[in-house]
This record gives structure tokens, C-alpha cells and sequence, in this order.
């Protein structure tokens, strides 16, 4: 019971929640930039290097016979995974960057002047130190 018990409490805690929706977030923005790449950077890449579609790139170690498939090392798509990459990192770069852009604007804001009031008593802690 006291495993039980433990496991719920665990299980309900803020960060695991927040966790848990962070990588739903995350899988999906993964599925976005992948969409981003394939279907919009890709293609003009590929024209610019002369037509070459990235995700087709392969060496054929072994061709197809009857009842086996051919054994290929598919180096374009690690090109593609490798594209992705490097998107979904500068994406996230930016994103911190922003955030901590956002974070220094905070920390960087003066403090309000104290008010009449607060000038006022800081006098008379002052003139009552004095005496």
C-alpha cells in the first residue's frame, strides 16, 4: 500500500505533469519542423543541387532476389535526419534566447522611487537613531 501510495504521489506532482506535456509539445513541434523540412527546405536544396531528392540517397549492399528485399544503406534520409536536426536545434536556440531575452528585460527594470511615505519614515528611523 505504502508503494501505492508513494507512486501516486510521485505520479501527480507537478513536474511529472509538466513533463509529460512538454514532450507531447515536443513530439509534436517534431512533426511540424519535419513537415517544415521535408515539404518546404528540401525541395528547393535538392533543386539547387541538381534535382537529387535527399531522402532517396542510398548504396545498394545487396540487390532484391526472389522472397528478400535488397539490403541498402539509406544515407540520404541520415542526410535528412541530420537537416532536421540542426532546424529543430536553431529553433530551439532562438526560443531560449528569446525567453532569456525576455528575462533580462525583467531583471533590468529600475526599482519604483520610494514614496513620500517611505522617504518620510526612513527620516524619522534616522532622526530617532540619532537621539
Amino acid at each position: 500500500m505504502k508503494l501505492l501510495k508513494e507512486f501516486k504521489e510521485f505520479a501527480v506532482k507537478g513536474n511529472v505533469i509538466d513533463m509529460a506535456v512538454g514532450i507531447i509539445i515536443g513530439v509534436a513541434f517534431g512533426k511540424v519542423v519535419s513537415s517544415v523540412v521535408s515539404d518546404i527546405i528540401m525541395p528547393p536544396i535538392g533543386l539547387l543541387v541538381g534535382g537529387i531528392d535527399f531522402s532517396k540517397l542510398a548504396i545498394t549492399l545487396k540487390a532484391a532476389s526472389e522472397g528478400t528485399e535488397a539490403v541498402v544503406i539509406s544515407y540520404g534520409k541520415f542526410i535528412q535526419t541530420i537537416i532536421d536536426f540542426t532546424i529543430i536545434a536553431f529553433a530551439i536556440f532562438m526560443m531560449i534566447k528569446a525567453i532569456n531575452s525576455l528575462k533580462r528585460q525583467e531583471e533590468a527594470k529600475p526599482e519604483p522611487a520610494p514614496t513620500k511615505e517611505v522617504l518620510l519614515l526612513t527620516e524619522i528611523r534616522d532622526l530617532l537613531k540619532q537621539k
